[in-house]
């Protein structure tokens, strides 16, 4: 007799723990998303799936706010609302940090190799006021005892 493996088990084994967060509504502002704690993790996928559609320009980016050291901008700003960005879409980015370009639609690259973070805090960045989006982030520790969670 086999046995399968839940689908959720095998995600564990190839990316780590997952957490989700919504970003609300989009205002023109900076929202904390996710917090690393107690040691450096290891971001090995993240993307965001539009639940509201995003329709008017909106200039708008993730960042990593780290407790001590420089804030950089995991993935460059990037207009989604001129051209409206409909629910349903997903947003993605290969993990060029400070040079990763947000790309949209019905599927999209996540990261290239894992992006390593220390304690601190991921961002959503927004200068638009539609929209919502859900981000998803699976994520392993470097470190004993650290951790990521949404905010």
């Amino acid at each position: 007799m086999s046995t399968l493996v839940p689908g959720s088990d095998v995600r564990q084994l190839n990316f780590g723990y997952r957490e989700a967060k919504s970003t609300g509504t989009l205002a023109a502002s900076t929202v904390v998303l996710f917090t690393v704690t107690g040691g450096r993790v290891a971001i090995t996928s993240i993307y965001g799936i539009v639940t509201t559609a995003v329709t008017v320009a909106n200039s708008y980016k993730l960042q990593f706010n780290p407790t001590t050291g420089t804030t950089v901008d995991l993935v460059a700003a990037y207009d989604i609302g001129t051209t409206d960005t409909p629910a349903g879409d997903i947003l993605t980015f290969t993990g060029d940090v400070g040079g990763a370009q947000l790309s949209r639609g019905g599927a999209g690259e996540t990261l290239r190799a894992p992006i390593v973070l220390t304690i601190g805090d991921i961002e959503s960045v927004s200068a638009g006021t539609d929209g919502v989006i859900n981000w998803v982030v699976t994520w392993v520790p470097l470190d004993d005892g650290a951790a990521l969670a949404a905010a």
